[in-house]
């Protein structure tokens, strides 16, 4: 059991959606970036992904990437982004971080030079957008053996003959992405997104979170209703671009983690 599997386990006995929230390690500087996910728990988060910058994020819209530019030119680096997660750690021993990003830093390091590094710095968890399951023994196994969940993405486009091999080997949660499409580009629809979480859940017993297009209280609430909860980063991300106070910043992520957990 992962810090992962006690939260949705501890949410689904109290009746709750999870609210997960996506910051960008190193935005706009380390010192920012932490405070902020030092005050995520106490707004609500039931779980951090804590975003790794890098230089080429394919996945990301334009507010994630230039959060990721703002971080690497302030000297964020992997070993930064698990250094801000260990500081966390010292205050806060209960609640999941996912180290998001992509596969090149990782690979720079050394696949068990990072899990053994990750694991020590309290990250529990991995999304790793490109690598596809055809690429399972490069790094989802040994994470998985070495106790971190890793976390894949199922998409519109992830049709039925798909999906068992992107549920394969996946653990933690499975992150449904609910636009085809980057992050921040369209809003999500829970009318579209109900059956296609229905769909995923009839194939695994692993809770299903939504994320993409969520922006609103009333978006989180409306997605998280039909899901196991919901995503929020973009939305986030903009807030901590637009220079607002952090107080402000973690208001509005409140907002949001209420609504999700009204879902």
């Amino acid at each position: 059991m992962t810090r992962i599997d006690d939260k949705f386990a501890a949410l689904k006995a109290a009746g709750k959606k999870a609210f997960v929230s996506y910051i960008m390690a190193g935005d706009t500087d380390e010192a920012t970036s932490l405070e902020v996910m030092k005050g995520l728990p106490a707004a609500g988060v039931d779980i951090i992904e804590l975003g790794l910058p890098f230089t080429d994020p394919m996945a990301d819209g334009p507010t994630i990437q230039l959060a990721g530019q703002r971080a690497l030119e302030g000297g964020m680096t992997l070993q930064k982004t698990l250094d801000m997660a260990a500081e966390f750690r010292k205050g806060d021993d209960t609640t999941p971080i996912v180290l998001m990003g992509y596969y090149n830093p990782i690979y720079n390091r050394g696949v068990d030079q990072f899990l053994a590094d990750a694991k020590a710095a309290g990250i529990d968890g991995l999304i790793v957008v490109d690598l596809p399951p055809e690429e399972d023994e490069e790094l989802c196994i040994p994470a998985q053996a070495a106790g971190l969940n890793f976390i894949r993405l199922a998409t519109p486009t992830t049709d039925d003959k798909r999906l068992p091999k992107v549920l394969q080997n996946t653990s933690g949660f499975v992150y449904y992405v609910s636009i085809t499409g980057i992050t921040g580009a369209a809003e999500a629809s829970a009318a579209d997104v109900a059956p296609e979480v229905a769909r995923i859940k009839a194939a695994t017993d692993i809770p299903v979170i939504v994320g993409f297009g969520v922006n609103t209280p009333e978006k989180a609430e409306a997605i998280a209703g039909v899901a196991d909860g919901t995503v929020v980063g973009s939305a986030i991300v903009s807030q901590i671009a637009a220079g607002k106070p952090v107080a402000e910043v973690l208001a509005f992520v409140k907002s949001l983690a209420d609504g999700a957990h009204r879902g």
